[in-house]
């Protein structure tokens, strides 16, 4: 390493955030990174610790004391293409990755792990300013045309990856913009979209042709999809939310989250609702149900729109304030974390059961809740009472709508609805079909959807051509 015992001189620092009471006035980004003295200097508290855990925390396997040797010797460029050799889009998990791979850090055994996200995303944001990062288009053309669907982290990277093999790529979008949900689900103040938007142009003049307002399985089928490509990978996510079947389900001023989060995207981006009725919280009592990044998502952008008041429920118990390292590193702990949009003014509760939701002339006002024990059981007597003008149902996603077009191509799913594909051919049980990313394995982080993009793109070049040179 660049200074060995840089982790005994060097103390852990970490980008820092915007006040509160600033940063909720706008949907910008709000962190403030490191200078490039600063951010030199935490790279060289990465230890020359033998075996890297963090290699594993992280789903693409970046290579972490590669780079941070490469930051602390000046030689940034360089780290760019290390970084880039194994992450297609690290400003994206430099900014929404919480991060397996510092959890995995040797010095994490002391709660002081490398700034391992921090850095990474210096490394990038550098490389676009500097104009380091440019588009990589094959030397020559191989023949063959692959589809793929949903435009997501997965689609992108197995999209970027197949046009600079030299293949025709068409990458499908039901919306109106590429970009899943980075674009309409995550909020702006998370990360801005013209993150999206460079990486998509950069992948149009690598080859990738995007086809958007194109719905397929109901816009275009499935038969017309295979006969127009050699290869079809689906990319479409896992879109189907986590009902909360109780009574008053159907009052007016309940909804999905996924209902909530992309009007407001629309709006930051001047983009048309369409035919929907705007869900708003602003003068509102809101109550988020699901205590996961989705709910802390409604969390932001509803006290950003003016709620009155915030509160989120979780039906697991108060996770403990800090893991045991004895029995948690190097892999991702249970502890309590409190995310920036829960710090800007969000009640918490645990171990609560939402048994029924009550309204006035339609629209919801309350709702009845119920305490529960370890084993998720009602506990006789805590009832209680919630006031709410506008529920937000945050409880995960079951797996892709099968609807449509996976219907239409008959495959096999799994036990929990996934379209059934294995983590080395990703193949389907349509030979010419493959699968990637939360479609595949089901709902999850952007850095695994970019892995399985990744190793899908490999699968699939190397069944139309007999070998490939890609990474897995």
């Amino acid at each position: 390493m660049g200074k060995v015992t840089g982790f005994l001189e060097i103390d852990r620092r970490d980008r820092r955030y915007a006040p509160a009471s600033d940063r909720v006035r706008h949907y910008r980004e709000f962190v403030i990174p490191l200078s490039e003295e600063a951010t030199r200097d935490q790279a060289a508290r990465c230890m020359d610790c033998g075996i890297p855990y963090c290699h594993t925390g992280c789903p693409v396997n970046n290579q972490i004391p590669d780079w941070n040797d490469l930051v602390y010797n000046g030689n940034w460029e360089e780290a760019l293409r290390n970084l880039h050799s194994t992450n297609n889009f690290p400003e994206f998990t430099g900014r929404i990755c919480p991060a397996p791979c510092e959890a995995a850090c040797t010095l994490n055994i002391e709660d002081i792990p490398v700034t391992i996200k921090t850095i990474e995303c210096a490394i990038v944001d550098r490389g676009w300013q500097n104009g380091w990062i440019r588009p990589q288009p094959p030397s020559e053309k191989t023949g063959k045309s692959v589809a793929v669907v949903g435009s997501g982290p997965a689609g992108m990277a197995c999209a970027q990856q197949l046009a600079r093999a030299g293949h025709d790529v068409h990458l499908y979008e039901k919306n109106a913009f590429p970009g899943g949900l980075m674009r309409y689900g995550i909020p702006d103040f998370k990360m801005e979209k013209s993150h999206v938007a460079r990486r998509i142009m950069q992948m149009e003049a690598e080859g990738v042709t995007v086809h958007a307002n194109v719905h397929v399985g109901v816009d275009i089928d499935a038969d017309e999809l295979l006969k127009r490509h050699d290869a079809v990978a689906l990319a479409g996510g896992a879109e189907k939310p986590r009902d909360l079947p109780i009574p008053g389900r159907d009052l007016n001023g309940v909804h999905f989250a996924m209902e909530f989060l992309p009007q407001q995207n629309r709006r930051v981006s001047q983009e048309p609702l369409g035919n929907v009725t705007p869900i708003l919280a602003g003068r509102k009592h809101v109550v988020v149900i699901g205590g996961g990044d989705t709910g802390s998502d409604c969390i932001g952008t509803s006290i950003r729109q003016g709620a009155l008041s915030v509160t989120q429920l979780e039906i697991m118990p108060r996770p403990p304030e800090k893991e045991d390292k004895a029995l948690s590193w190097p892999n991702w702990p249970l502890k309590l974390r409190t995310s920036s949009s829960q710090e800007e003014g969000a009640e918490r509760d645990f171990s609560v059961l939402t048994q029924r939701l009550t309204g006035t002339n339609g629209h919801v006002t309350q709702l009845d809740c119920v305490r529960v024990d370890d084993r998720m059981q009602p506990v006789e007597g805590s009832e209680f009472a919630l006031k709410a003008d506008l529920v937000l149902l945050a409880m995960g996603f079951l797996g892709p709508v099968q609807e449509g077009l996976i219907e239409q191509l008959g495959l096999e799913l799994d036990g929990r609805g996934n379209v059934l594909a294995d983590t080395r051919s990703y193949r389907t049980s349509n030979d010419k079909v493959f699968a990637c990313g939360d479609m595949r394995r089901g709902q999850s982080l952007v850095v695994w959807a970019i892995r399985e993009g990744r190793q899908a793109a490999r699968s699939i070049d190397e069944a139309l051509m007999g070998e490939t040179t890609l990474p897995r």
